[in-house]
């Protein structure tokens, strides 16, 4: 029995940003049929401060994929050379349970986390739009414009973030790799005045973009709060948008951006237009008017990382590709001759 270890530069190779998005909608497409099994992710919170260690198990009929992503989530690690979110998905058949795969959670949850996105902006957004604003300057930035324009005719990029040496970076580099004139906006108001795309990709527990700075028509993906006390958007912008999540429990049980403005009495339950899956569907709507304000919550579902991992394996099985060691197999002990 051979696995696959896949390290960062594997993962990126073999899940570019268009295979990507097709795969989250394959997954999410499951999800919506329901022959998954998803218990909610266990968030364990370390001494003194926002560090923690999540653990995301899952199983997809459609794939005879089961496995799980154990992450450690780290804030403090913005700015420095580590990136904010470390660890590995297992991948294991459902057969005999064999260990498939090990794949880092790194560029994974960079990559897949900005799919969802781009195939909710595929599903929601304007046909038309192309104005993008993005808050925040770090990983998810940079996939998230990866997502965005892969996914809609972008035109213009603002990017607002503190410290402003990193909004001033990220407008360099992605200028450079793009080829658009990606600008550093002095302000959050400023980056996303007239922006009919925004995608808000910090680590703020308070919000960074409020709703009398958004334009009629504009699709949001709020993506990096993920708990029930933090949250990027303010309560007023939540309650004007049509707000759609990757999974309705997860969006009840974790999102600031919803349970929040749900205390303050502003929204309820049924604020909650529905899933991408569902959309994707025809479970739910999509868009109903140019003017309408779409919001998808992103929070993250192992859905998504088993997925990626079952396309990255795959893909390098068939290619060749990758470190391949012996794990597990048969019984300790037992040689091939019985």
């Amino acid at each position: 029995m051979k696995t696959l270890i896949a390290d960062q530069k594997l993962v990126t190779e073999l899940l570019p940003m268009d295979k990507a998005i097709a795969v989250m909608r394959e997954a999410l497409t499951m999800l919506a049929g329901g022959d998954v099994v998803m218990p909610l992710r266990t968030m364990m919170q370390l001494p003194g401060g926002e560090r923690v260690v999540g653990l995301m198990p899952s199983y997809l009929g459609g794939l005879d994929a089961v496995g799980v992503k154990i992450v450690a989530a780290f804030p403090a690690n913005f700015g420095s050379e580590y990136d904010t979110h470390q660890g590995v998905v297992l991948y294991f058949d459902t057969e005999r349970g064999l260990l498939h795969a090990i794949v880092d959670a790194t560029s994974v949850t960079a990559i897949r986390t900005a799919a969802v996105s781009g195939l909710a902006t595929d599903l929601l957004a304007r046909p038309d739009a192309g104005d993008l604003a993005i808050i925040g300057a770090g990983t998810q930035a940079h996939t998230h414009l990866q997502a965005m324009m892969a996914v809609r005719p972008v035109r213009r990029v603002r990017v607002f973030s503190v410290p402003a040496e990193s909004a001033a970076a990220f407008a360099e580099r992605e200028s450079r790799l793009t080829g658009l004139a990606v600008e550093a906006a002095a302000t959050a108001p400023e980056a996303v005045a007239g922006a009919d795309l925004i995608c808000t990709v910090t680590s703020a527990t308070a919000p960074v973009l409020l709703g009398e700075w958004v334009s009629p028509g504009a699709h949001i993906n709020a993506v990096g709060a993920y708990s029930p006390t933090t949250r990027e958007l303010d309560s007023a912008l939540v309650a004007r948008a049509s707000l759609y999540a990757d999974r309705r429990e997860s969006l009840l049980g974790e999102a600031g951006e919803f349970l929040i403005p749900k205390a303050e009495g502003l929204i309820g339950d049924d604020h909650i237009v529905g899933e991408i899956g569902e959309v994707l569907t025809g479970k739910a709507r999509a868009r109903t008017s140019p003017d309408e304000i779409t919001l998808f919550k992103s929070l993250g579902i192992a859905v998504e990382d088993l997925a990626a991992a079952h396309a990255v394996y795959h893909a390098a099985a068939d290619r060749g590709l990758g470190t391949w060691i012996d794990i597990g197999g048969r019984h300790f002990g037992s040689s091939a001759e019985g």
